[in-house]
């Protein structure tokens, strides 16, 4: 697989005209609770030449986009962010980009950027914004699917991971990992509600189709207590980080400089 994917970037940098600085998986094969049928979710980030910059449209403007996507099947749901609309997502600590930089899973990785905004993350993570980007996934997905007596129970792990994310930022002022077994083991105590996800996890890993079932009174419970507790201590984190512009504005000019040299 790893080679199909390796394949449809180096088409990217070709029919696009850009060079790609990384890519990861995302999505629940770098969370370490894939289906056997789960598709791979590839993100990258992008560079484009440098006269591509030098010009009075900024890239995100007009017909000047700052996303690839290639269209989606089965298998494969590829989509890449340019660099400057990269930086400036950093800048927020936008989750989605840490996880990225984070993933478990690298497919490629070229120059010496990625490993500078991975150095950088450590200053630039925002706390505020994180535990907002999580709670909010979490209250959304455990209204959404996991009310009524029967419920989508594969959709548990899409409220627990957030849950279990916010936890560990509480506890460590730190990004989370990525892989949701490390955050179970370290987050849940033994007992009822750790063997109930345990099981969960082993079924949905071996293939169990995890439709619609009665739902898990304990895992219900914690989650609706975890979520409301998350919210009040989140509503009175206050956190003022420095402005890092200048840092990423010096970051992206080398950038241009050492892949177009």
């Amino acid at each position: 697989m790893k080679e199909i994917i390796l394949k449809s970037l180096a088409k990217i940098e070709e029919d696009f005209d850009v060079k790609i600085l990384y890519a990861v998986e995302s999505g629940s094969r770098a969370w370490e609770f894939p289906s056997k049928d789960s598709d791979y979710d590839v993100r990258f980030i992008y560079v484009h030449k440098k006269e591509d910059y030098l010009t009075i449209d900024q890239m995100g403007i007009g017909k000047k986009r700052d996303v690839i996507e290639l269209p989606i099947n089965d298998l494969l749901d590829i989509t890449g962010w340019e660099l400057t609309k990269a930086l400036k997502l950093f800048r927020k600590s936008n989750p989605p980009l840490m996880e990225w930089l984070r993933s478990g899973i690298v497919y490629y990785q070229a120059f010496s950027t990625i490993d500078q905004m991975k150095e950088l993350s450590k200053v630039v993570f925002a706390p505020n914004s994180c535990l907002h980007h999580y709670l909010n996934m979490a209250s959304n997905n455990f209204r959404e699917y996991l009310q009524g007596d029967q419920v989508k129970i594969k959709k548990y792990f899409y409220v627990l991971r957030p849950v279990l994310a916010a936890q560990w930022i509480e506890k460590y002022n730190e990004f989370p990992p990525l892989e949701f077994p490390r955050l179970l083991e370290d987050r849940l105590p033994e007992g009822e509600l750790k063997r109930e996800i345990h099981t969960l996890l082993k079924r949905k890993i071996s293939g169990d189709e995890l439709d619609y079932e009665p739902k898990i009174e304990v895992i219900n419970q914690f989650l609706n207590e975890e979520i409301a507790r998350l919210k009040e201590y989140t509503s009175k984190l206050n956190v003022d980080l420095p402005d890092f512009t200048p840092q990423l504005d010096q970051l992206f000019r080398n950038t241009l400089e050492e892949v177009w040299k």
